[in-house]
């Protein structure tokens, strides 16, 4: 990791939430309170206290028991939606920009179709008709999620394909597949990370708004978004059952994007 981006403020306060996050979900299992489901109905709606700093849901459920098990969904959704549109958008952008013609035509036009649709409605729809679960988020996501990547992955071909470096590896009788893998995609990759980071908190709000409508997991999974569709309706007698799931998207939605400003600035000086 450059001593530049070390140096970069936002990076290390981005990096250190997201870190934080990233381990108590992966040791969710030993930090957990409770075990996640379980349910007291007599502390229904009780506020943080030293048995359960963050209270406890409507139905008597650890509310921080919740949120950990909460963050492993968000994280992997987060994660796995965008590889998986960031998979499909680069290959679609590299074979456009790279081949042009007719390719380059017809996988644009498909780009401008879906990007013309407002992406969480078309998310929304998409939930709806594959019936809530967190593989249906997962789908739906990718589906309408890949087209900013194809974008970005053929601007990046189209200024690389026609300089020198390429064109002699042409010369040296390289085939497509060695210019794109070796000439082309690693002076991509920049470009591809900062809108890979930017996507994921992108990702996880779109997933918690899911969520929150009732379309996210149907086999008990906690959920940040699930939390506060079901804290909304006491926010005047246990405002605490919305506070920390909306606090938690907060505070991972913002290191996520302190994390691309900083490799966004470090990658092109010229953006600050």
């Amino acid at each position: 990791m450059s001593i530049q981006l070390l140096k970069d403020k936002r990076f290390l306060l981005g990096f250190s939430v997201l870190f934080c996050i990233l381990i108590a979900a992966i040791f969710a299992p030993i930090l957990a309170l409770e075990a996640p489901g379980a349910m007291q109905i007599e502390m229904s709606k009780q506020g943080p206290s030293l048995a359960a700093p963050f209270g406890y849901d409507v139905h008597g459920g650890d509310i921080f028991t919740s949120m950990l098990y909460g963050a492993r969904v968000s994280l992997w959704i987060g994660f796995l939606a965008v590889f998986i549109s960031m998979l499909i958008g680069t290959t679609v952008g590299v074979f456009a920009g790279y081949f042009s013609g007719r390719t380059e035509f017809l996988s644009m036009r498909l780009v401008d179709i879906l990007m013309a649709f407002p992406g969480i409605l078309l998310a929304l729809t998409l939930v709806s008709l594959l019936g809530p679960s967190l593989w249906s988020i997962i789908i739906a996501i990718s589906i309408t999620g890949w087209t900013a990547s194809a974008r970005i992955a053929r601007g990046q071909v189209l200024m690389f394909k026609d300089r020198e470096f390429v064109l002699a590896s042409h010369t040296m009788g390289s085939g497509h597949s060695t210019v794109i893998f070796n000439h082309i995609l690693p002076m991509a990759w920049s470009q591809l990370l900062i809108h890979g980071t930017f996507a994921v908190s992108s990702v996880i709000i779109v997933e918690a708004s899911l969520s929150f409508l009732g379309l996210g997991a149907t086999d008990g999974s906690p959920t940040w978004g699930a939390l506060l569709n079901q804290g909304r309706a006491h926010l005047e007698d246990a405002p605490h059952i919305c506070f920390f799931p909306g606090a938690a998207i907060f505070l991972l939605v913002m290191s996520l994007n302190f994390v691309g400003d900083a490799l966004r600035d470090y990658f092109d000086p010229k953006a600050k």
